[in-house]
């Protein structure tokens, strides 16, 4: 395994984030190549991920974020690939912290653990649902599956024969990871990222994501009726 890393980003409207999120990326030695998918984004998020030093793939339309970081996984060439939300600012230099132990090979996957906050967001359905559905399809427990920031080896990405559309993605790559065998461990990072309130914009945003995640979880679990 070389010791450089590719990140991938997918983005959609995030001019105002992206560059400080890219910028951050340049104080972790380890990180040689950033990727910025642009999903679909009608604002200057591609023009000001490029003039910041990172590559682009465009999306002719947006897709989502499991397709876009299925298709930018095409163009990354490391061995240690790590997914990160273009909100997360310049607190994305904390992802050093989910490299070293992939490459230091105490887990196969790392899954970043947010500090908590005081701003109330939403009922914890979501999140509810998320923890559940892992644990009764694989009997572990993992507090921060909803989190977009992971470092994986690359071989585990290339052994997942589905990407999961939506905000589906975290819970159903967690579960078939998890499957497989890996190791999967939370980090605490100090990170920061827009965060949704109690507005109509945040449950809509919340609803679309335990949608996604309910259709991934009876996916799974027809999936299973059916071998059984």
């Amino acid at each position: 395994m070389n010791k450089k890393v590719s990140v991938l980003i997918p983005a959609y409207n995030e001019e105002e984030r992206i560059i400080d999120t890219i910028k951050g990326l340049k104080d972790v030695e380890e990180v040689d190549e950033v990727i910025v998918i642009n999903d679909g984004s009608t604002d200057s998020t591609a023009e000001k991920a490029r003039k910041a030093g990172a590559k682009i793939v465009n999306m002719k339309k947006n897709v989502g974020k499991g397709t876009a970081l299925k298709e930018g996984l095409k163009y990354a060439k490391n061995d240690v690939i790590v997914f990160l939300d273009a909100d997360v600012g310049l607190s994305s230099r904390e992802v050093k912290k989910l490299i070293l132990p992939v490459l230091e090979g105490e887990a196969d996957v790392t899954i970043a653990k947010f500090p908590k906050t005081n701003v109330k967001a939403g009922f914890g359905f979501v999140k509810t649902l998320a923890r559940k559905g892992v644990k009764y399809f694989t009997g572990n427990e993992i507090e921060s599956v909803l989190s977009g920031q992971r470092a994986f080896k690359k071989e585990v990405l290339e052994s997942l024969k589905t990407f999961y559309k939506g905000f589906g993605i975290e819970v159903g790559m967690t579960i078939d990871i998890l499957k497989k065998g890996y190791k999967i461990k939370e980090v605490e990072v100090n990170m920061t990222h827009s965060v949704t309130g109690r507005n109509l914009k945040g449950f809509l945003h919340r609803g679309k994501q335990f949608w996604d995640i309910l259709k991934v979880l009876m996916y799974k679990l027809f999936s299973k009726n059916i071998k059984e």
